[in-house]
């Protein structure tokens, strides 16, 4: 089993990564040869084909909550005639494949699977990692991405002190033959750490403090949900099992969305995400159209083809 941390790093840790990373900086020399990016490619496969997201709710959501994220899904390749949009965000990821060339398939589809609804709490409300592996292990085991939520009142390993999430994959026999499917796991944080996990939906733990911009979907803990989720998507498409694109230790690297942290619009600096849109109804910030009429507000990816964190906005 390969696991990977998204951790939102907290913001004293930001103004030191931020001199290697902003909406508008290289990252490093534009080239070609994707070892020669900041994201070393290491010969690993990617993600290929239709591949169904199943979530797989632990603890109580309500079935509003569950639409944030559902919809969401459906987003990143449903086309929106209103722009920025969730899909051209995820457009960004094409780049890697291209970048890989011969070695794996170019194309990725994900699609919104199956919903499994555990609200009875059956593994406690305190998991280990072990445990997240066993909710994910409930979905589908082949041409998936399992993604357990768990709730605000589910505590989790690690959950608030070093990361928000992670994503990894595991071995499985279907049918006789071998296979690995890829699983994420994302907390909701309205109650255990918003500052840390939601910002800037809320106001941040650490670092330079401003008042916290209104969620698109007036949910702080699931539009925090979205964020995380969002970049370790990212992540799962381009270093699904621990070989593919990232720097650093493969037990704790750094990935594509991770790669640009707190940078959500243009113009971002610590303690500031950017110059986002803004719901002249509501007030809410946003950077990315959805389905439904959704607004959500997505990370930075880092663009292999121009070596910069590329923001919608």
């Amino acid at each position: 089993m390969a696991s990977h941390c998204y951790i939102l790093v907290n913001f004293l840790a930001l103004i030191s990564v931020l001199n290697l990373c902003s909406a508008s900086r290289l990252l490093t020399t534009p080239l070609d040869d994707p070892q020669d990016q900041l994201l070393r490619y290491h010969n690993g496969a990617l993600l290929h084909g239709r591949i169904a997201v199943n979530l797989i709710w632990y603890g109580n959501f309500k079935p509003s909550q569950r639409a944030i994220v559902a919809d969401f899904i459906t987003s990143l390749s449903a086309s929106q005639p209103t722009q920025p949009s969730v899909a051209a965000w995820w457009k960004t990821i094409e780049k890697y494949y291209h970048l890989a060339g011969s070695k794996t398939p170019s194309s990725l589809s994900l699609y919104l699977g199956k919903q499994l609804i555990d609200n009875t709490y059956s593994l406690g409300k305190s998991l280990s990692g072990k445990q997240i592996v066993q909710l994910a292990s409930r979905g589908d085991q082949k041409n998936a991405i399992n993604v357990v939520l768990t709730a605000a009142d589910v505590a989790v390993d690690g959950f608030c002190v070093n990361r928000c999430g992670t994503h990894g994959s595991k071995s499985a026999l279907v049918k006789g033959k071998n296979y690995k499917f890829a699983y994420i796991w994302v907390g909701n944080s309205e109650s255990q750490c918003p500052g840390y996990c939601a910002w800037p939906f809320h106001q941040p733990i650490y670092g330079p403090q401003s008042p916290p911009l209104i969620a698109p979907n007036n949910d702080v803990g699931l539009d925090g949900v979205v964020m995380n989720l969002g970049g370790l998507l990212a992540g799962t498409a381009t270093n699904p099992f621990g070989n593919g694109f990232y720097q650093g230790p493969s037990d704790a690297p750094l990935e594509a969305a991770s790669a640009c942290p707190g940078v959500y619009a243009k113009g971002a600096y610590p303690g500031y995400a950017g110059d986002l849109l803004v719901d002249p109804s509501s007030g809410a910030s946003y950077n990315a159209h959805g389905a439904n009429g959704r607004k959500y507000l997505l990370p930075a990816i880092y663009d292999p083809s121009t070596s910069k964190c590329s923001t919608l906005v």
